[in-house]
């Protein structure tokens, strides 16, 4: 076969699945279908095709590094059933509380301290959406900027290390997941930033949309009920993030530690009853299933576009237009944030990095910044309708029957729009991702 036809047939497979998934297929059965049949098509042989993607199959999640994604979806699970969540919320109330919009700020608090023990957007979501939402309404936030907070901050957990889109970023590139995790450290504290200062502007210049009787009253706690509720924060974040920072662990070492940590202080509290070990387990080991299903699909993917030779097509074309650098990041970016529209956040990485990855490799651009660039526009998606994975964790998880989706949404925008000026600032200041390395 011509070159030319091996490209037809990747852009084909490409846009099959596209089709297949906005038909209604799952992410994962969509790629492995086309994969499969790109190969069979550019190789002509069942046996070779059947043997090449067995392969792609077995190394994309026969690696120690693998390792790390149950860990860190174990320890992100226990410490939501261990009621930590809860505990980073009173402590950050008790600190913030009595600022204009306290309350909100506070859960943007308390969910950037989440992330930084779980990693994980859904339990976030899960979480404050139970703790923080009814103490808003209390005090007098509407409905809609309670839950926009909720929905907003809780992605944070998705690029504060430990971040699972940033392991599955690292598995697909190959490149140090520790390095990534450094990396998302002052990106995430900007971004946790700019949502406090948000929520802070909003509950004092917009009374139409935050509330026009918020309060800022808040519950008493003393310094050693602080203490005992912030201690095991401390213990955990310490032992997972000062281990990988301090050279004692490796990040799928970190996992392990950090699991076994989330259990004892579980256990200790007696928050883990057998039946809330079970759903842990169940949960994890669904989670974790989900996410193989994925990669390997994934992997699959990658090697049929390899043998099409359409990223290199790609990248030859992308380098001979005008459009430039800028151009190239910015149609990325909005590529990005409109398959959000339909997808969660994993499948869109999955989707995009092994099409993209070497375009902006041959370009020249450095692979760890190019990590948090996707992550964050990624997680633009999770707020954006008519998918907003975070949106609809936030509507099924909410007591309130009366709850509307567009409600959650509308609450979510100026979130949204905070995470688009971050991400530019990231774009336009490389050296917020990358300078904590030495780049």
């Amino acid at each position: 076969m011509t070159i030319m036809s091996d490209l037809v047939i990747g852009a084909l497979a490409l846009f099959g699945m596209v089709g297949l998934i906005y038909a209604g297929m799952h992410v994962a059965i969509a790629l492995a279908v086309c994969s499969f049949l790109g190969v069979l098509a550019i190789k002509g042989s069942f046996l070779i095709t059947g043997r090449m993607l067995a392969l792609a199959a077995t190394e994309s999640i026969d690696s120690y590094i693998f390792g790390v994604v149950p860990l860190f979806v174990l320890m992100g699970f226990v410490v939501s059933q261990a009621d930590i969540g809860r505990d980073a919320f009173d402590v950050a109330n008790r600190m913030l509380g009595r600022i204009k919009g306290g309350l909100g700020i506070a859960t943007v608090g308390a969910n950037a301290i989440f992330a930084a023990i779980t990693g994980i957007s859904i339990a976030s979501a899960a979480v404050f959406t139970r703790v923080a939402v009814p103490e808003m309404l209390r005090h007098g936030y509407t409905k809609r900027f309670a839950y926009g907070i909720v929905a907003g901050s809780s992605v944070l957990g998705m690029l504060i290390p430990p971040s699972l889109l940033l392991i599955l970023y690292g598995i697909l590139t190959e490149q140090s997941v520790g390095d990534l995790f450094l990396a998302g450290v002052v990106p995430g504290i900007v971004l946790a930033i700019a949502f406090g200062l948000g929520v802070y502007w909003l509950a004092r210049n917009r009374p139409d949309f935050a509330g026009s009787s918020i309060s800022e009253d808040v519950v008493p706690l003393s310094a050693a009920a602080m203490g005992r509720k912030a201690l095991p924060i401390v213990l955990l974040i310490g032992l997972v993030l000062g281990g990988i920072y301090g050279g004692f662990f490796t990040p799928t070492e970190a996992g392990a530690v950090g699991a076994l940590g989330a259990i004892v202080i579980g256990l200790f509290r007696r928050a883990l009853p057998p039946g809330r070990i079970w759903r842990v387990l169940t949960d994890t080991g669904q989670v974790t299933a989900a996410i193989c299903f994925l990669i390997i699909a994934a992997s699959m993917y990658s090697r049929m576009l390899s043998l099409s030779g359409l990223p290199e097509f790609l990248s030859a074309a992308l380098a001979a237009s005008d459009i430039g650098y800028w151009g190239i990041i910015i149609a990325y970016v909005l590529l990005i944030v409109a398959m959000g529209t339909i997808l969660d956040s994993s499948s869109i990485l999955l989707i995009v990095v092994p099409l993209f990855y070497p375009i902006m490799k041959a370009f020249g651009i450095d692979p760890i910044w190019f990590g948090i660039v996707t992550v964050i526009a990624v997680e633009v998606g999770l707020l954006t309708p008519p998918f907003g994975l975070s949106v609809y964790v936030i509507k099924g998880t909410s007591p309130d029957r009366t709850l509307k989706l567009g409600e959650i949404f509308h609450g979510a925008l100026p979130f949204a729009a905070i995470m688009l000026a971050v991400l530019a600032l990231i774009l336009v200041f490389p050296w917020l991702a990358t300078g904590l390395l030495g780049r």
